[in-house]
């Protein structure tokens, strides 16, 4: 390795070599999580993944899924429109992010959190989100169209009870797309 000559640029060596165990041990946890390789991924290829993660898994659970006809929503299962919101942990390994959720059109928001070595899942309806108007979901930014545009955070660990009731985990949001779309006989 060649050595460095510039007194500035060996400070600036120094200063980045203090700051990377703040790095890696971040990145530590999700060392042979088989969802590790998503969080090398740019930002914008992020959301497409957690899209497809969900369209294949809706697939794999028997139910009918298609591209949505428009972007109001992010595709349509069982004849019913429905959001996809995907967040691995944020903020020292330990807050779900749910970013861009607006009022559009669709029937369901599936949201899915991504630990090192679990998934948490939750299937909202629309209006539980933008006419309960949750204390979790809080205003982002506002967006092109001047229409809200907001997020949904909270500890991985502890989500919010008002989120009790539509899932938590794979397991239940499978029986409740199964109960909410009619689909269980």
């Amino acid at each position: 390795m060649p050595e460095i000559v510039d007194p500035e640029v060996a400070l600036l060596a120094s200063i980045a070599s203090d700051l990377e165990p703040q790095y890696v041990d971040d990145s530590a946890m999700w060392t042979g999580s088989p969802f590790q390789w998503i969080k090398t991924r740019p930002s914008r290829q992020v959301g497409a993944i957690g899209e497809k993660l969900i369209r294949h898994w809706c697939v794999a659970k028997g139910f009918e899924v298609s591209r949505s006809p428009d972007s109001e929503a992010d595709m349509v299962i069982a004849g019913h429109r429905v959001e996809v919101k995907y967040s691995s942990l944020w903020t020292d390994n330990s807050i779900y992010k749910f970013q861009q959720i607006r009022d559009q059109n669709y029937d369901y928001c599936f949201c899915m959190g991504v630990s090192p070595f679990d998934v948490h899942a939750w299937f909202i309806p629309k209006s539980e989100l933008m006419e309960n108007k949750p204390p979790n979901l809080v205003s982002q930014h506002g967006g092109k169209t001047r229409r809200d545009t907001k997020w949904l955070s909270f500890p991985a660990d502890h989500p919010p009870d008002w989120l009790t009731p539509h899932g938590g985990t794979l397991t239940r949001v499978h029986e409740l797309i199964l109960e909410r779309l009619n689909l269980s006989g």
